[in-house]
């Protein structure tokens, strides 16, 4: 399946730099994501881990899986699971991951590896696309 891959540093910063990279996996594909779900579920993510993980990097991979869907995953050297939290109606974080259960359609999960995590979520686009 054709990919695009790249490891950050664990900083605020790489937000911003996997969000372009899903940006351009997107465009090389074909696909249109009007409503930029892709960008903020990977922003989810990689602000999660950012957060909590440990280690000094990140690896953003956005993959192609066909019939007009994308894969945005994120993995760290953290074998800790992330937990969906309620959020108070004025709190500032907390809804990360219902964010991305919702944009994904409930396509979401995680992968435990003998050295971390991996976490992702499945998105389907409308519309004509390119393989």
């Amino acid at each position: 399946m054709p990919a695009y891959t790249e490891t950050l540093p664990r900083v605020p910063e790489s937000v911003l730099r996997a969000r372009n990279l899903v940006d351009l996996s997107l465009r090389a594909w074909g696909v249109h994501d009007d409503q930029g779900a892709a960008k903020l579920v990977v922003s989810e993510l990689v602000t999660n881990t950012v957060q909590h993980a440990r280690r000094s990097s990140v690896r953003v991979t956005v993959t192609w899986l066909g019939d007009n869907r994308v894969r945005v995953a994120v993995v760290d050297l953290s074998r800790t699971h992330p937990v969906r939290r309620s959020a108070s109606s004025d709190g500032e974080s907390g809804r990360g991951l219902d964010i991305v259960d919702a944009l994904s359609r409930g396509q979401w999960g995680v992968d435990s590896m003998r050295w971390g995590k991996r976490v992702r979520a499945d998105l389907v686009f409308e519309g004509p696309t390119c393989e």
